[in-house]
């Protein structure tokens, strides 16, 4: 009945989604546009000002320049792209993830600024973690910026902060198209389809890369986790807690070396996950590797080095959070004119971030958005969003500080439209953790 509620007649289709979409692929570089935000605004990262905790519904960014082309949202930072190729930055700073400096005051964190150091560089797209912020040129060059003793920046053996951004010069002669950061680690994939790693190696996440690949601890083996329980989010509190106190013991890969098991591989995308990673061949192959607590690999527990996820349709694009993972694929069926795709699912589900019932640890489809047409989806920490061909925004999983932009803190277990949206095309959907950025058309 829920699904019924949340559905109405759609307004128009998006020529620039479908076109995308009828390519094979998901949505190209966006057309410029204005920058929404919603969820939890705590850290500043929803750009909204003190006293502001939270905004409930999408909610326009200020102090942005008038045309933005590209957003990202970190755990709890943001960044967009203008359409004269500028960063600009807001939310939390204490890492130097903004790019203005540990010392700028803490009360103008939640205002946009201009990240100084790229004033050469022209930018096209930008992705962040928790702690450390990156931008892709034109040119394909890879620029870090903030502080984490992990390796994430990618810089070399112990550099672990720099204030403005550096170039990632490891990848210098690469045209980098995409990165993307875990909680230790990150990846980065090249126009050619070369795919690097870098960061913490544990358990898989990077394959075999920096160690050799054993079995997750005993604790964990046949273990089933009360993913319902009332104690659950406190019990991954703790769990993270327990992964920083033995950060000093795992294995650091310092600057991006070639992921062994996708070496004679073509990659089309990938997606680091808190502790895991999925990566998506261009045959349609999906590997994943590391952290599996809670099935987020698509398949039991085991192993955590990179394997095929079984999988019954063909995907196009890949999404890794903290405990759940999320791909858009190619859904063939009879009888109908044009593209026809949708959202499989699995991994974590304590606040239905799923957004289906069955099996969790196995990929299955999203059925309410049967006939939707997904275009980009992105995995939150306990929510997840996606973009559909009409330029709508549908989310579900956990309400909470207003993440689903639905107007109120209720969980909702199945996808639902956000209807404040109505009449306004949305071109690029990014969810960081527990909170989102849109760009809407001008």
């Amino acid at each position: 009945m829920r699904s019924l509620l949340c559905r109405r007649a759609r307004p128009f289709a998006s020529r620039r989604l479908l076109s995308a979409l009828a390519s094979g692929g998901g949505v190209g570089a966006p057309s410029a546009g204005v920058v929404y935000g919603f969820g939890d605004n705590s850290h500043g990262a929803v750009g909204q000002p003190a006293p502001a905790a939270a905004a409930y519904v999408p909610t326009p960014v200020p102090s942005l320049p008038p045309s933005v082309s590209a957003v990202a949202a970190g755990h709890y930072h943001s960044l967009a792209v203008s359409a004269a190729g500028e960063v600009w930055a807001w939310g939390r700073n204490d890492e130097g993830q903004l790019g203005r400096g540990l010392h700028s005051p803490r009360n103008t964190w939640s205002k946009p600024e201009q990240v100084r150091g790229l004033e050469n560089v022209q930018v096209h797209a930008v992705s962040a973690s928790g702690v450390v912020s990156a931008a892709i040129g034109c040119d394909g060059s890879l620029w870090v910026w903030g502080r984490s003793k992990r390796g994430q920046l990618g810089l070399g053996k112990d550099i672990i902060e720099v204030a403005v951004p550096s170039r990632v010069e490891a990848l210098a002669s690469y045209d980098v198209v995409k990165v993307s950061f875990g909680w230790g680690h990150a990846m980065a994939l090249t126009k050619d389809g070369k795919l690097f790693g870098w960061g913490y190696s544990e358990n898989g996440r990077l394959g075999e890369m920096g160690h050799s690949t054993r079995a997750p601890p005993e604790e964990y083996i046949g273990k089933t986790v009360d993913k319902y329980s009332s104690s659950m989010l406190e019990a991954v509190e703790k769990m993270v807690e327990e992964k920083i106190r033995s950060e000093d013991n795992m294995p650091i890969i310092w600057e991006p070396s070639l992921v062994h098991e996708s070496s004679s591989l073509e990659v089309s995308d990938m997606s680091c996950g808190l502790d895991h990673s999925l990566i998506l061949c261009s045959d349609g192959v999906v590997l994943s590797g590391g952290d599996n607590t809670f099935g987020q690999l698509g398949r039991k527990p085991g192993l955590s080095k990179l394997l095929p996820v079984d999988m019954s349709y063909s995907p196009f694009s890949v999404s890794a959070s903290v405990g759940h993972s999320l791909a858009l694929c190619h859904i063939s069926t009879e009888g109908t004119d044009g593209v026809e795709t949708g959202v499989l699912s699995w991994g974590w589900n304590c606040s239905s971030q799923l957004g289906r019932p069955g099996q969790e640890d196995v990929p299955a489809l999203v059925d309410c958005l049967s006939g939707e047409r997904p275009v980009s989806a992105s995995a939150s920490r306990v929510h997840s969003i996606v973009l559909t061909s009409e330029g709508e925004v549908w989310t579900w999983g956990s309400g909470r500080a207003g993440r689903l932009g639905l107007g109120s803190s209720i969980d909702e277990a199945e996808p639902c439209l956000v209807n404040t949206l109505e009449g306004v095309e949305v071109l690029q959907v990014a969810a960081g953790m527990d909170h989102n950025l849109l760009l809407v058309a001008e």
